[in-house]
């Protein structure tokens, strides 16, 4: 029987092996940039064209590479970082497993310049599909620039399930601000295009961050700064009102690497508590430094989810670095022991309390019901102050019902015995009913008028029973299906804001706005880009409360990065659930009468009223017949 196992060629090993590696322009530009720091450069330049699939080039100041590191360093496993197995537990650099650019040269053509800060002549080489094609000396500055182009250009399939540049673009800039953020220290620029992006110069943590996130945070930035044997924890965390709807401005570092720790996440939002709104996200940007023994990097390809051996004391640590931070610079809620000055004015604690004065309280009946036995319910009833109330009772209770309620009174049910309610057979059934029959001839209330039970749903009655509308689900289906028509043909009316707003966003939700700006206009909202990440904001779609015009944007903005659905559906789709989920009426507002019939009106002249975009029912319909059953008829 012939052999039917046989390895892979190398350049078949590499592409599968660059699928873990390099998902998408954005993977690539973080291999790139982390190398260069590793290259210990001082000045790191990325340059972008079409969002990276057609041009990706990193250039740094770092220390370069001989000929012989330059050709081994698209190797698979070849790395400069590990010798022993221990050198494993003890990581402090970036990249160590030696794969990024053997991935990267296997699924684009690659351009590699490099000089060594001693040496007259670089070197020069270019691969292509993991094959070099040319390597030659060369005249360069010192360091190292590589440029990969027209990546997945030998695998469509991966290419053709790449996002749009506005999409790619985001991902790009936040691996882009995630490795800058870090290094403080080194001076980042970013190229789009042509265009200059970012410029940040060399300087202080804070000054990297207001660089990045927007000068408005200049006064509004907490430092954190706690030091244990075991780790340190430092950073800065935004002040409460700085707190968003949208997530983005959440940085996790260890050891100066960015992470995703949904579990040291939670301790921050612990320690916000009741600072915030439970549906908001605060700022922090904060670095945790411990032994490299402590936590293993080596779980993912991307080394950006890790596991730490104590991940309990982590919590506890980071939790009361953040709360002592925030109670430091009087944030959080305190008590104020001092006294206030004004209080040694009064009499009470100025002048002398004389025995005349003793004497004549403890006579009175206010210290006699606190100071006797049994006397804390007394009442003096040759007091003068209270000799009139049992008339007033008598007054108010003949006083006659002007109102149009009835008088408040007990039930009859509840007030006839027991024994008389079940021997009185339907006589006393009959009469109890004319009671409540009589009892109620006088309200006003309409039995068609629709109820709204725990401000969450809307009961309405129909000729076969009665509906129970989720009025959450039923807003949402009529507005999706509002915006829908305007995007087809009548666009929403825009209001338009008396003094306009500035609305600073973080650069990949900038991207994000920019790509989506044609259809919110016809949505109703008026953007207009005012240049640095941010847009001036002069008008809402009109049926959005003036004033919360932020929030909205912002709303809209977290569902739509957050949008998920088990069908591929457009962006124009996308956008549309998601404005409508975000612009629905919340469960817990409470409603008029006039807005539970309009909601009920609206719903039911949807051209699917039954479900809302998502699937979820909008209403449930109860038969007389059912209910008759449910009660044992």
């Amino acid at each position: 029987m012939a052999d039917i196992i046989n390895l892979l060629p190398d350049n078949i090993a590499n592409q599968i092996a660059a699928g873990e590696v390099i998902q998408r322009p954005a993977s690539a530009v973080k291999e790139l940039l982390e190398n260069a720091v590793d290259a210990g450069a001082t000045e790191i330049q990325l340059i972008i064209r079409d969002a990276g699939k057609e041009l990706i080039q990193v250039i740094d100041n770092g220390k370069g590479m001989s000929e012989t590191d330059a050709r081994m360093c698209f190797e698979r496993h070849a790395t400069s970082k590990i010798k022993t197995i221990d050198d494993l537990f003890q990581i402090r650099t970036m990249g160590f497993r030696g794969e990024a650019l053997a991935s990267i040269a296997a699924v684009a053509q690659v351009e590699l310049k490099t000089r060594m800060h001693n040496a007259e002549l670089g070197t020069y080489l270019e691969i292509d599909n993991s094959v070099i094609k040319k390597q030659e000396p060369c005249q360069t500055a010192e360091g190292t620039s590589i440029a990969m182009k027209n990546l997945f250009f030998n695998v469509p399939a991966r290419r053709n399930f790449l996002k749009s540049n506005a999409a790619e673009m985001r991902h790009v800039v936040d691996e882009f601000i995630r490795v800058a953020m870090a290094f403080p220290q080194i001076q980042f620029s970013l190229n789009s295009n042509s265009q200059n992006l970012f410029y940040l110069e060399k300087g202080s943590l804070k000054q990297r961050i207001i660089a990045i996130l927007g000068q408005h945070y200049n006064a509004r930035l907490v430092s954190v700064k706690e030091s244990t044997d075991y780790m340190d924890v430092h950073g800065f965390v935004g002040k409460p009102e700085t707190a968003k709807k949208t997530r983005g401005d959440q940085f996790f570092f260890v050891n100066n690497r960015f992470i995703k720790s949904p579990y040291l996440h939670h301790a921050i939002m612990n320690a916000f508590a009741e600072m915030i709104p439970a549906d908001s996200y605060p700022l922090y940007v904060l670095f945790i430094d411990l032994d490299p023994a402590h936590v293993d990097i080596n779980v993912h390809p991307t080394k950006q989810e890790i596991k730490f051996d104590d991940e309990k004391v982590m919590y506890a640590f980071v939790q009361a670095a953040v709360k002592h931070a925030l109670a430091q610079f009087n944030i959080t809620p305190t008590l104020d022991f001092e006294l206030d000055p004004g209080i040694q004015q009064l009499d009470a604690v100025s002048k002398p309390f004389t025995e005349q004065q003793q004497a004549k309280s403890v006579n009175t009946s206010l210290y006699k019901s606190f100071t006797q036995a049994n006397q804390a319910h007394t009442i003096d009833t040759n007091n003068s102050n209270l000799r009139h109330w049992k008339d007033l009772y008598e007054i108010g209770k003949s006083a006659p019902d002007t109102g149009s309620r009835a008088p408040r009174e007990e039930s009859p049910v509840s007030s006839t015995p027991v024994s008389s309610s079940l021997s009185g057979g339907f006589e006393s059934r009959s009469s109890t009913a004319s009671m409540i029959d009589e009892r109620w001839q006088d309200t006003t209330i309409d039995q068609k008028v629709p109820v709204q039970v725990h401000q969450q749903y809307i009961l309405s009655q129909i000729k076969s029973g009665f509906i129970l509308i989720d009025q959450q689900a039923a807003h949402e289906r009529i507005l999706y299906e509002r915006y829908q028509r305007a995007l087809q043909d009548s666009p929403v009316p825009t209001q338009q804001s008396l003094f306009p707003q500035t609305l600073p966003l973080l650069p990949a939700d900038a991207a994000l706005i920019t790509e989506m700006l044609p259809e919110l206009q016809v949505l109703g909202y008026d953007l207009e880009p005012f240049g640095n990440n941010t847009f001036v904001v002069r008008g809402t779609p009109a049926d959005i409360q003036s004033g919360n015009e932020q929030a909205s944007i912002e709303g809209l903005l977290e569902q739509f990065k957050n949008f998920s659905t088990e069908l591929k559906v457009n962006r124009r789709e996308q956008l549309v659930r998601s404005m409508a989920r975000n612009n629905a009426i919340p469960a817990g507002k409470s409603l008029s009468t006039r807005e539970m019939q309009n909601i009920i009106d609206e719903l039911f002249a949807c051209s699917m009223p039954n479900a809302a975009p998502g699937g979820k029912y909008t209403y449930i319909s109860f038969k007389l017949a059912d209910l008759a059953k449910m009660f044992g008829a």
